[in-house]
């Protein structure tokens, strides 16, 4: 691999943890141009829902102190940085990119836009970007705004194993807590699309932390997303017998933490953790004998219950992140977008999920931010996930 220094592409990080702070803030982007060397090609910039008011302020800063001429990010619950995790925190997390021989589209996608999509324009005609124009995708949606899941279904018909990392802005409890911006300011946009080409890859891993239980069946009736049979019996059934699969410890704490793997391909022998798709069980009927999930399977996919737990999820990200280090090497920067429903409620301890990528990577320029949702790839298609790490490593050429 081509050293960062050869390609020139660098990045730096920060991780501020106080309410806004004019002289703070200067201070940590100076620092970061000082490290790149120079302006940066772009900024990612993920701030606590209490920074939105001063939020003209810390983009002129930004712009005028970094020279950052291109500015994306969301508000965040929590924030990341290198090795570091806070949950419900004031702050700020910087990514500053210096990639000079890269080509970097920013891209604002409103209603109009989807509704253009769904009548037929595809949406190449609408990013101006063709599905064989190699990059790499990063995208910020609005859950408010944004209707997500009609997005992505059309998303992977026009660009078609073309991998998206990117999360689903938090901040709070109110609708107006959440919010995207670039450097003009507060984005009134559903989504926010960067598309990276050239002088730069993107890579990544994605997390659902679960592991198979019971054995694997075909589903053989399906209603929309009612799972009525699974290998011609009653899927009710099907998911009590995985349960009782478990040791009795296991017991206890799965009750609330199973879900549903939808094989992503019928063409291995032996299915593994990472060849499903994790969707929750929305609900059961014991006497009907049916299960609801929160996807539309088919009629002839492999499905298996899945477990959910600490460990089980301490060991995929850790698997995960050593395989991306196997197939890309050292990343020079990296963007973690982690489920809220993670953090220390779930591993009852700190800073795991970027502790993790400190651990497997190294000391790499890190930011990231706590989501409503994780967007990422799974056998070959992208989804919107839960209680998901989704990782984004640029990489050099």
């Amino acid at each position: 691999m081509t050293p960062a220094e050869e390609t020139d592409n660098r990045a730096a990080s920060v991780l501020l943890r106080n309410t806004f702070d004019e002289d703070e803030v200067i201070a940590a982007v100076r620092g970061c141009r000082e490290r790149i060397g120079g302006a940066p090609t772009l900024v990612f910039a993920f701030v606590s829902a209490d920074w939105e008011p001063h939020l003209g302020d810390f983009l002129e800063i930004v712009q005028v102190e970094g020279h950052a001429a291109r500015v994306v990010g969301c508000s965040g619950y929590g924030l990341m940085g290198v090795g570091q995790e806070d949950e419900n925190v004031s702050g700020v997390s910087l990514l500053f990119l210096k990639v000079p021989n890269t080509d970097v589209r920013c891209l604002a996608i409103d209603d109009d836009d989807l509704a253009d999509a769904e009548s037929g324009m595809p949406w190449p005609s609408i990013t101006g970007i063709a599905p064989d124009d190699f990059g790499g995708w990063l995208a910020f949606a609005n859950p408010v705004r944004m209707r997500s899941e009609v997005w992505l279904r059309q998303w992977n018909t026009a660009y078609p194993g073309e991998a998206v990392y990117g999360g689903l802005c938090s901040g709070g409890p109110d609708p107006e807590d959440m919010f995207l911006f670039t450097e003009k300011g507060v984005s009134r946009a559903a989504l926010l699309l960067v598309h990276l080409s050239g002088g730069v890859r993107l890579g990544g891993v994605v997390s659902q932390g679960c592991r198979p239980i019971g054995e694997p069946y075909t589903i053989t009736e399906v209603d929309d997303n009612v799972v009525v049979t699974i290998g011609q019996r009653r899927a009710y059934e099907v998911l009590e017998e995985a349960y009782e699969s478990l040791e009795e410890t296991e017991q206890v704490a799965a009750r609330g933490n199973i879900f549903a793997g939808l094989a992503m391909t019928e063409y291995k022998d032996e299915l593994r953790r990472g060849d499903f798709l994790v969707r929750n069980i929305l609900g059961g009927d014991p006497t009907a004998g049916v299960l609801a999930l929160g996807a539309y399977p088919r009629v002839g996919q492999t499905l298996q219950f899945q477990l959910r737990d600490k460990d089980t999820a301490d060991e995929d990200l850790l698997v995960q992140c050593a395989g991306a280090q196997t197939r890309y090497g050292a990343p020079f920067g990296a963007l973690l977008f982690s489920c809220a429903g993670r953090g220390a409620r779930m591993f009852e301890a700190p800073n795991h999920d970027a502790g993790i990528i400190e651990e497997v990577f190294g000391k790499v320029p890190l930011s990231g931010f706590f989501c409503n949702g994780e967007v990422g790839p799974v056998g070959g298609q992208n989804f919107i996930h839960g209680y998901t790490a989704s990782a984004a490593f640029f990489l050099n050429p």
